[in-house]
């Protein structure tokens, strides 16, 4: 699944296609009404044609065009979407097919956008988990209100993020999955963060020492702005991340330096860790 970084990325992707540029048409999937989250599609095609893009942000996996008038659209990649443009392969997941199809229009598009200088803008979603809302104040209404802090954003500073975490008995797991906690944060940056942090998953917060809590806030942040600053491609990801060998529940999975990675299901979600390091 999309999560902050692979969601930046695509924020990154329409912001350079979208943004100083007017709508000239927009075509939908106007049999979709699951995608299409309380919105009849054909509402949502009107109120983007001819309006212009002024900006394009992000909170955790949320994101939204703001336009030159009010609703805004907001869109959730969900399970397999993404933004797409013409002659540019989506980003490789875990979970995507091993060929990438080029075709255009794309297919499973939801939404296909054209500006007035010629570029276009896909949004696809082929197991319709992902969603397009109408927003006329996207930052102050659910979804995004109910939203914890954007790590990668609006990290807070360990004071606070010590505060955050004060009377807290879930599990670690749990805590960083939580998205009333930190928006953004999904299975693979949970299991990263805490390999990092060298922290059982398994463990509760409130039995976090100073300085755990310090190397929690720490892996937090760097995790999250390396995956961002090499637009979230997992070939550039640092070698000796849990990442490149957390996955299929292989039992005879190690670490680059050999340690086992044992998968077990913690709050709720397969988790990959190390005991030998994580305590």
């Amino acid at each position: 699944m999309p999560e902050l970084p692979e969601v930046e990325r695509g924020r990154k992707i329409a912001e350079a296609t979208a943004v100083g540029r007017r709508v000239v048409s927009c075509v939908v999937d106007e049999k979709d009404h699951i995608v299409f989250d309380g919105v009849d599609p054909r509402m949502v095609a009107e109120v983007m044609t001819g309006a212009k893009v002024t900006a394009v942000r992000r909170h955790g996996k949320q994101l939204w065009f703001e336009l030159d008038r009010r609703p805004h659209p907001l869109f959730h990649f969900g399970m397999t979407g993404a933004f797409v443009i013409p002659n540019e392969a989506p980003l490789i997941l875990e979970s995507s097919p091993k060929k990438q199809d080029l075709s255009w229009p794309p297919r499973f598009s939801k939404i296909l956008m054209k500006f007035d200088d010629g570029g276009e803008l896909s949004m696809i979603n082929k197991r319709r988990l992902g969603r397009i809302r109408l927003r006329e104040d996207p930052v102050n209404e659910p979804p995004i209100s109910e939203l914890g802090f954007d790590p990668y954003l609006e990290l807070p500073k360990l004071a606070d993020f010590k505060k955050k975490l004060e009377r807290r008995t879930v599990l670690l797991k749990g805590l960083l999955l939580d998205q009333g906690f930190a928006a953004g944060v999904g299975n693979w940056i949970a299991d990263e963060v805490l390999y990092q942090a060298k922290l059982d998953p398994r463990r509760r917060v409130d039995s976090l020492s100073a300085e755990e809590q310090k190397a929690l806030h720490g892996a937090l942040k760097m995790v999250i702005h390396k995956a961002v600053a090499v637009d979230a491609e997992k070939d550039r990801f640092p070698k000796n991340w849990l990442f490149h060998r957390r996955w299929g529940k292989d039992k005879d999975a190690v670490t680059v330096a050999g340690d086992a990675i044992v998968h077990a299901t913690i709050a709720g979600r397969t988790t990959a860790w190390v005991p030998a390091v994580q305590k």
